[in-house]
């Protein structure tokens, strides 16, 4: 599905990967790293948004810059923040948005969300105002409106951490449910738990890569002996 081939992305003249060769078949894979490990300039490569300077990045062999031109809705994509990718006043409006690219009219498209809705039990947030949500609930808007548009491959960056305990458990049972592949980078480890793959980023490189439980692990332990090793250091 995902191909990163050889690819090096720098910001200025800061470094963020120097030839990195991953590839992404599973179909639940797991991205962990401390910040800044290059976790979300991944995601950002993998749906176009970023270039690599050298190297290619390809989505079902399409070079992941030509996705939103030649097919949108290949990859779905949910930000950190999701006031960053929220562009519409109303759930419906913002739920029609990615089915409007495909070429549906904006009616159909808004009759469409308004139906997905219904079936999730949220026919009363159609019309309701973003400005009026939660960040959760906003966070949850974002989710709906990737799951309308039925990508193909769906990116989900730290998608547990603007929601409540019943927030994160509605989300991991539809990741677990959806029929897509689906990578999440995240730093709620318990939340990978029973994925086919786990890769941990550190500084651009590939730490380990592996079963969700043992790099998961590997993780913990390197945090807690960092975590000492800073504790023990004289002030």
């Amino acid at each position: 599905m995902l191909t990163l081939s050889n690819a090096t992305l720098a910001r200025g003249t800061t470094p963020v990967f120097d030839g990195l060769s991953l590839q992404l078949n599973e179909r639940r894979i797991g991205l962990i790293g401390d910040n800044g490990a290059g976790k979300s300039s991944l995601f950002r490569m993998a749906c176009g948004l970023d270039a690599p300077q050298s190297g290619t990045v390809t989505v079902q062999g399409l070079p992941a810059s030509r996705i939103n031109a030649q097919r949108p809705n290949l990859v779905g994509m949910m930000f950190q923040n999701p006031d960053d990718q929220i562009v519409f006043p109303t759930v419906q409006e913002e739920l029609a948005l990615g089915l409007t690219a495909t070429g549906l009219h904006r009616r159909d498209a808004i009759a469409q969300a308004r139906a997905f809705l219904a079936t999730r039990g949220l026919d009363a947030w159609a019309e309701r105002a973003i400005s009026s949500l939660s960040q959760g609930q906003r966070q949850h808007v974002c989710w709906l409106a990737i799951l309308v548009c039925q990508p193909a491959l769906i990116l989900l960056d730290e998608p547990f951490a603007s929601l409540d305990l019943p927030g994160q458990a509605l989300l991991h049972a539809d990741i677990a449910q959806a029929a897509q592949q689906i990578i999440v980078s995240t730093h709620v480890l318990e939340h990978l738990r029973g994925f086919d793959r786990v890769i941990w980023l550190d500084r651009g490189r590939v730490r380990a890569d592996g079963a969700a439980d043992d790099v998961c692990d590997q993780y913990r332990a390197d945090v807690a002996k960092r975590t000492a090793a800073h504790a023990a250091t004289p002030r």
